[in-house]
């Protein structure tokens, strides 16, 4: 039968996040961990699932204090079940779909912009003629 409990050793290696990360993520509320016996720091098995959304949330530019507030609505001491993952899903969903879509459209845009030095009037989609995009406010308005 497997372990019930991981040492911070183990979660690093099975992570692949250094200790000092998992620290990190301990004091900013993100997993926890206990002691045992022998006063060491352990960690329930089910904090693996824990720190691979963490790591895969941020690598997708999700901030920790979103990943934070969504982990705070998972049950303490006890594994996530298959709703509370789809909760968790639920409320990223549409922010990540608008993520996808800037990105999208980044990448499409960008790509027919940079290193071509022609900023013509009638293909560059990036064009702001007499800056009438300020009136919507600061930073990039056409991605």
């Amino acid at each position: 039968m497997a372990e019930k409990f991981l040492s911070v050793g183990d979660v690093a290696r099975r992570s692949g996040l250094p200790v000092s990360t998992l620290h990190f993520y301990e004091r900013k509320g993100l997993i926890a961990s206990e002691r045992n016996a022998a006063n060491h720091r352990v960690y329930r098995r089910e904090i693996l699932r824990r720190v691979s959304v963490i790591k895969v949330a941020q690598s997708a530019g999700v901030s920790l204090a979103e990943i934070a507030e969504a982990l705070s609505s998972l049950p303490p001491g006890a594994a996530p079940d298959t709703d509370d993952w789809a909760r968790i899903s639920e409320v990223w969903f549409d922010d990540l779909t608008r993520r996808i879509n800037l990105l999208t459209a980044l990448r499409d845009k960008m790509g027919k912009c940079i290193g071509c030095g022609c900023l013509s009037v009638k293909t560059c989609p990036l064009y702001n003629e007499n800056d009438h995009l300020a009136e919507e406010g600061s930073g990039p308005r056409l991605l």
